[in-house]
């Protein structure tokens, strides 16, 4: 039998699961680690927290599936993207990650536009200097953590630090590298220009590879501590969400996806370097080699929904766990009986401070139209709203730049509500599908692996050959009028707050 293991370390637990050729779950296993806060708006986590993680789960996925060492032929790593991994000499880690929604980097973007304007900083790295992006953060452990700085020998992004784990191999590849804002995106190579100019050394940085190109093959203590065998090939993988694009089948023209997990995403893939001029939505390299993707981000989505249900919503989870039952399969059934628009409560879901589209670290959450009429329900179902109004905003902007998307797909954890699903149908005016394959960044990265090892073809032919459509929803034609009219007064909140937020934000 040949086995693929697909490892996705994401934001709140590290995924691994184990998939026979045809796609099929053999075994699966997670663990989770904690976020820190040291202040507001920052955000680290131990990436030797990652490290043990992964090293549990594939041990358990391994015995748990009973398979022999030498049936493993590969793995794939997809990972949070943007995070800052920095190691000494040795290959130890100097400081926590700087994981992708902290926003302390305002001065250093600042810092970047002055180095370069930022139309050059959008025709080469296809998007402007972002405060979530890994160059910032480079740039703030120099500026305020200088001992740090200089011990630094290696600079990897969250799974390739894995990668490393796991080889001993310094490496990355195009999709992930394409949020550092050091990649020449159009070329798929570091960019020495970038690098010259905010004074980088590309020697901290790992050899690029394509996704499904192999990088290295486990260290024999791996293999011990694993069941694998040193033999097992480890491909470059896929940032998150490149890799749920694999995962779910969009990895042609006019194919996408929105996923809603602690962050939110609507992806569409391009065989084109399409650039948005404005640098409201993301160009990076695809995990299908030689293509790109667009993808508009929702920084606190699914974090919306846990946010609020963990701080208000106690009765829910005890009223769960007597009924053995998931909290939010409860929170979607009261959710249904509030009508669209949750009776005119609004809410933006800037937790995080905001990407697409105003870019902005110092936005903040709002409940908007509170009245007594309004009960818990409501609030939730106005969470879950705004964020779909704020994923709607990705998909115009998508359409605007002449991408047309004929097939939307949904996945992650609020992919799975049917309430969230048809919300997004209604704003979008499209049907949005699932398909029956559940993992989508652990398939995607496994589908990479197999390529690789030369078990698949092509990336391409192996989605066709091992994902499938689900369901379908399509649009309430009574709602979708409905829906624009709440979202164009959401587009309007932002502009009359925007003085405001930064007034805040300097208090």
């Amino acid at each position: 039998m040949e086995y693929l293991i697909g490892i996705d370390v994401g934001t709140s637990a590290t995924k691994t699961v184990l998939f026979d050729k045809k796609g099929n779950i053999i075994a699966s296993a997670s663990r989770e680690y904690p976020l820190y806060q040291p202040h507001n708006g920052w955000a680290e986590q131990k990436p030797e927290d990652w490290r043990d993680a992964v090293i549990a789960t594939v041990e358990d996925v391994v015995k748990k599936a009973g398979a022999g060492k030498d049936e493993v032929k590969g793995i794939g790593i997809s990972g949070q993207m943007h995070g800052l991994v920095m190691l000494d000499e040795v290959g130890n880690v100097i400081r926590p990650s700087i994981i992708w929604c902290d926003q302390r980097t305002g001065e250093e973007v600042e810092e970047m536009l002055e180095i370069m304007p930022r139309e050059r900083w959008i025709e080469i790295t296809a998007n402007p200097p972002l405060t979530g992006w890994t160059a910032a953060k480079i740039l703030w452990v120099r500026n305020h953590e200088p001992e740090n700085y200089e011990r630094c020998r290696h600079i990897l992004l969250p799974k390739d630090y894995i990668r490393y784990i796991l080889t001993g191999v310094f490496a990355t590849e195009v999709s992930d590298a394409s949020g550092m804002q050091l990649l020449d995106v159009p070329n798929r190579c570091w960019s020495d220009e970038v690098l010259e100019k905010l004074n980088i050394d590309k020697a901290l940085l790992g050899k690029v590879y394509e996704s499904c190109e192999v990088t290295g093959t486990i260290l024999p203590d791996i293999a011990e501590k694993t069941g694998l065998s040193t033999e097992t090939k480890v491909v470059g993988g896929a940032g998150d969400n490149a890799a749920a694009a694999v995962g779910t089948g969009v990895v042609k023209d006019g194919t996408a996806f929105t996923t809603i997990g602690t962050s939110g995403v609507v992806f569409a893939h391009s065989s084109q370097v399409t650039i948005d001029p404005k640098g409201r939505v993301h160009t990076c390299c695809a995990a299908v080699p030689g293509t790109w993707h667009v993808m508009g981000v929702t920084q606190a989505a699914g974090l919306s929904l846990k946010w609020f249900k963990d701080n208000f919503c106690q009765d829910y989870v005890e009223e769960a766990e007597r009924q053995d039952v998931d909290v939010y399969d409860l929170i979607n059934r009261d959710i249904a009986n509030i009508p669209a628009g949750s009776d005119k409560l609004i809410y933006l879901p800037y937790l995080m401070g905001e990407r697409t589209p105003h870019l902005d670290p110092d936005c903040r959450g709002v409940f908007f139209g509170l009245s007594a009429i309004h009960t818990k329900a409501h609030m939730l179902r106005a969470v879950m709203e705004g964020v779909s109004y704020s994923l709607s905003d990705c998909n115009d902007i998508l359409k605007e730049m002449g991408i047309d998307v004929d097939s939307m797909m949904a996945c992650g954890g609020g992919g799975k509500s049917p309430v969230w699903r048809q919300m997004l149908a209604d704003l979008y005016d499209c049907s949005v599908n699932t398909v029956r394959q559940t993992e989508g960044p652990a398939l995607g990265v496994a589908i990479l692996a197999g390529v690789g090892c030369g078990i698949y073809e092509s990336v391409e032919k192996a989605c066709d050959e091992l994902i499938s459509e689900a369901q379908s929803t399509g649009a309430d034609s009574s709602v979708v009028g409905k829906y624009k009219a709440y979202h164009e007064l959401y587009k309007e909140l932002y502009g009359n707050l925007k003085n405001s937020y930064k007034k805040l934000a300097a208090l």
